[in-house]
């Protein structure tokens, strides 16, 4: 495995919640974070239909435009009941004609859900796929998961995503209940960047 020498990591995107979650997992090994948007780097099209390779498409583009290692993540939940959607349309089901919105995405999982007439519990899982890439095309892959089930009515306001309908495995509350810096350590993204933090060492 490639190793990671640096101080300074672009990660691709523009999702805040995103991007502080990223910054504060990499806060230990004394790397600062820049996003996309510092670089004002465009959103390229994901058009894979697997987290790896929508995450491939991002870190090679962030890598390429600005000659810098860059870190990116593709992510979404799956539902067993659903055959796994959303899946990596996970953000898709939340677009809308004046942004994202969760609470709508939410809503049509669970009317998704009651329409194939499975009962509770919602086996589900949050998946993570990191790519490292660098700007001679080489790249480093990462894969988490966490697993859990889909519960209604949505449930807290911490977190962001489809966090508020998501109780992980091992707990009675959501991921949109759980204190944030709670959930860093059990996440998905948490899952692969253990295994990304690899690649940091000496």
């Amino acid at each position: 495995m490639r190793k990671f020498s640096g101080d300074t990591l672009l990660v691709a995107s523009h999702n805040k919640g995103k991007l502080e979650e990223i910054s504060e997992l990499l806060k230990p090994y004394g790397i600062t974070v820049t996003s996309a948007a510092d670089h004002n780097l465009p959103e390229p099209e994901e058009t894979e239909t697997t987290f790896v390779g929508n995450a491939r498409i991002k870190a090679h583009a962030a890598a390429k435009a600005t000659g810098l290692p860059a870190l990116a993540d593709d992510s979404g939940i799956e539902v067993d009941c659903l055959d796994g959607a959303p899946g990596v349309y996970t953000a898709d089901w939340s677009e809308t004609p004046n942004g994202r919105d969760f609470e709508l995405a939410m809503n049509r999982t669970y009317q998704e859900i009651l329409k194939t007439g499975s009962p509770a519990p919602w086996i589900s899982r949050f998946c993570a796929t990191l790519v490292l890439a660098w700007p001679d095309g080489h790249d480093e892959v990462f894969a988490g998961t966490m697993e859990g089930q889909v519960v209604w009515p949505m449930r807290g306001d911490q977190g962001h995503g489809y966090d508020p309908i998501f109780q992980p495995d091992g707990y009675d509350i959501t991921f949109g209940e759980m204190d944030r810096w709670e959930k860093n350590k059990i996440s998905h993204r948490s899952d692969a960047f253990a295994k990304l933090v690899k690649a940091f060492g000496p």
